[in-house]
């Protein structure tokens, strides 16, 4: 580990205590030196971070209802794997009552990221079917969790037989063994030949072209990473006649008035969901900070279900710790 000096919270930001960081792939591939961090972020790795506010904007915490003392989790661009955090007190949200802070830590990425990609860009609507591939990645769990609270129909895909149940258990109503089944076929079977309404795409590179031909007349694929590879070759004209839209994003680099605006939306639909623990946190195995490497490892191997995260717990007072 190296010590930095403990970071200064500027306007509109707040200071954090990190008690637990979620880990997520980006950060793998950030330590490859495949994703650089945005702009002005920290070059520390980690998205999502939770722990109490220590200090920061007093008047910016008063208009989004927080104090120093606090307990909140809270979506950053970088920094997370500390054990002090500046975050943007708009991209704060409460730790919910009950919640340990490794479960609040593990949750603010993946909500973030599923409900700008799959309600606001997809526009999943109560009723329809959303195709998640990646069922037991941190995204999948919540996306699987969220859509079926919000009235959907879920098909989920994963690597093995136990994942596929894990799919179920956490409320798909469908789960395909990619290894072992070919999804664009079950998804035809399952839906009568209609196909799905959303697909959130993970893979992307040759699974494009399936997606196409199994999602339904004007269906919407939304691509957040590219697994599968960057390029990919797919039937145009059947796009034409199904009125499909082909859409993705990344969510790192967007500005914080647009994470605010998610942060906002997620307290008033979501967080009732985790209070009444209708939706929550699938948390797969927790490490000690000093074992970060042993949980990037785990997050290589594919063989975690949820989210992996980090206790800070054992090192604080020794001053900004980062792997």
């Amino acid at each position: 580990m190296t010590v930095r000096p403990r970071p200064v919270a500027g306007p509109g930001e707040v200071l954090i205590a990190v008690s637990a960081s979620g880990v997520n792939r980006p950060d793998v591939l950030q330590r490859k030196g495949l994703y650089a961090p945005p702009p002005g972020a920290s070059d520390i790795p980690g998205l999502e971070v939770a722990g109490r506010i220590v200090s920061g904007d007093v008047e910016a915490m008063a208009r989004h209802g927080f104090k120093p003392g606090d307990r909140v989790c809270a979506l950053v661009a970088g920094g997370g794997y500390a054990e002090w955090c500046v975050a943007p007190v708009a991209q704060c949200l409460p730790v919910p009552d009950g919640w340990t802070d490794a479960e609040a830590a593990s949750v603010p990425e993946t909500m973030f990221t599923v409900w700008s990609n799959v309600f606001d860009r997809g526009r999943l609507a109560a009723g329809e079917t959303l195709l998640v591939h990646g069922g037991t990645s941190g995204i999948g769990v919540t996306a699987i969790q969220l859509a079926k609270a919000l009235g959907a129909v879920v098909i989920a895909t994963a690597g093995s037989e136990e994942k596929c149940k894990a799919c179920l258990s956490l409320g798909a109503d469908h789960a395909i063994n990619h290894r072992t089944q070919d999804f664009e076929a079950e998804v035809l079977a399952i839906t009568e030949g209609r196909g799905a309404n959303v697909v959130l795409d993970m893979v992307a590179g040759p699974y494009i072209a399936r997606e196409v031909r199994c999602m339904a007349d004007d269906g919407r694929l939304v691509v957040i990473a590219v697994q599968g590879g960057t390029s990919a070759s797919f039937d145009a004209a059947l796009m034409m006649r199904k009125r499909l839209t082909l859409t993705g994003s990344t969510l790192r680099p967007r500005s914080v008035a647009f994470k605010a605006a998610v942060a906002a939306t997620l307290k008033q639909r979501v967080w009732p969901l985790l209070e009444q623990k209708t939706v929550a946190p699938v948390v797969h195995s927790v490490f000690d900070a000093s074992c970060a490497a042993d949980a990037h490892a785990l997050m290589e191997s594919g063989q975690h279900i949820g989210k992996l995260v980090l206790d800070w717990r054992s090192i604080q007072g020794i001053g900004q710790e980062t792997i």
